[in-house]
């Protein structure tokens, strides 16, 4: 068997296959945080084409930590049911379903009405947008532990397969790990070993609350490269600090690591490829008053050189190599724990795939934009394709459509024409959830 397809048992899961889609959706759910239709269709879009697993995208564990306004969140037990309807419709398709614990920090492009004080490891702003924040308290960490606890006990309550702890890519757990961003003095900063006690915290809570056998992975950006956009800036975390994590994780009863990269999101490295800044500056405008810096960027990416500087610093960092970006550092996870290793970055090309698996670089592969662009990439696999006819670009158009569009392909190149391009994005609200009544004579 194509070792692509083979099942991969992860303790106490069975994955059909080693294909899993990656976190990744839009802003397609209410804006109390209670999900709707449009996700549940998202998803089945790639449980239906055969992915093994869907890793839900960004599920805050309190509605002060999203990103944006309408994410589905895990804050209260309310919501259980509609992760259980969402869960079972995937499970019909033989896909598994992990949703990915979350909690912005300091990082959140969009505040919500409650205009909360964003909570960070400092209260140092975020470097690109200078999204503002204040160092949480002793007391503010424990009741975050709690509410990650509370989250995984609500997706298990939920029938959902198991967890993921979203450490990487400059979120909260980020924000403790890196030794770019943590500069506290406390029990939570300085060492390693200290600014890893928040994750770990959060790992032995969720034990406590829904007991070893639950599935627990975590994702971490393994190499933060938290100089690719400002050179003056410190690298962050190196692989060795994050294989020495993942010895701890794996001590702690976690039972799969998901390697990432980059210690901001969007990162060069994450999604790696273009920065389509016409798209960018059409749509950047939802962030203009979250954050200290926006528009500052806003005036570099309508001025040149100012422009053609940011998009060839943001480019430089990939230098093409984009399929299986993170493959080095899954080899160093991979050879630092017993546990399985997902790796992220770019994949859709089935040699690539297979080879990284083959060579125990990783146990299974995520993928996002290629999904998106392809949702039947694993059945074109499956029938002999290394590549699809039509492959993702990396544009990155529908990262920077996100804020304020439905989330698809917005690459009209791979589309006949707009119209069919615009159906397909559009094609995530079908079917309907609620359908008006001719009306009665």
């Amino acid at each position: 068997m194509d070792v692509i397809f083979q099942p991969l048992d992860v303790r106490n899961l069975t994955f059909k296959n080693r294909i899993f889609r990656s976190n990744i959706a839009g802003r397609f759910d209410n804006y109390d945080g209670s999900g709707n239709q449009a996700r549940i269709n998202w998803e089945l879009k790639f449980a239906r084409a055969g992915v093994g697993a869907i890793i839900s995208s960004f599920v805050p564990v309190t509605i002060q930590g999203r990103i944006v306004p309408n994410y589905a969140t895990i804050h209260r037990d309310e919501h259980v049911a509609f992760w259980r309807e969402l869960g079972k419709r995937v499970h019909e398709h033989d896909c598994r379903y992990i949703m990915q614990l979350s909690h912005s920090g300091r990082q959140r492009d969009i505040r919500g009405v409650e205009h909360a004080v964003s909570l960070s490891s400092t209260a140092e702003p975020e470097s690109l947008h200078g999204f503002e924040c204040e160092a949480m308290t002793v007391g503010q960490i424990g009741q975050t532990v709690e509410a990650f606890a509370h989250g995984a006990r609500r997706a298990a309550e939920a029938g959902l397969d198991g967890v993921e702890l979203h450490g990487a890519n400059g979120y909260l757990i980020t924000q403790f790990l890196s030794s770019a961003i943590n500069d506290r003095t406390d029990d939570y900063g300085g060492s390693l070993e200290n600014r890893a006690r928040f994750l770990r915290e959060i790992v032995a809570a969720i034990r406590a609350e829904v007991g070893p056998e639950f599935h627990l992975q975590v994702k971490i950006s393994t190499t933060e490269y938290n100089n690719d956009v400002f050179p003056w800036e410190s690298k962050g975390n190196t692989v060795s600090d994050s294989a020495q994590v993942c010895k701890w994780l794996e001590d702690d009863g976690v039972d799969a690591i998901h390697v990432s990269a980059g210690a901001m999101f969007p990162h060069p490295r994450n999604p790696a490829g273009d920065m389509p800044l016409e798209a960018l500056e059409a749509n950047y405008g939802s962030l203009l008053s979250s954050g200290k810096h926006t528009h500052r960027n806003m005036w570099m990416f309508r001025r040149w050189p100012f422009r053609n500087i940011f998009r060839w610093r943001w480019t430089r960092a990939h230098r093409g190599r984009i399929d299986g970006i993170n493959l080095a550092d899954a080899a160093a996870i991979k050879a630092a724990v017993s546990i399985p290793v997902i790796c992220t970055g770019g994949f859709q090309t089935a040699s690539v795939i297979r080879d990284a698996i083959t060579a125990g670089k990783c146990d299974a592969v995520s993928i996002a934009r290629p999904l998106i662009a392809n949702n039947d990439l694993v059945e074109l696999f499956a029938a002999g394709h290394d590549r699809p006819p039509k492959p993702c670009t990396y544009c990155n158009k529908c990262l920077v459509n996100t804020p304020n569009n439905p989330l698809g392909c917005y690459e009209q190149a791979r589309f006949d024409s707009h119209d069919e391009m615009i159906a397909e994005v559009m094609s995530v609200f079908e079917p309907r959830p609620f359908e008006s009544q001719p009306a009665q004579r």
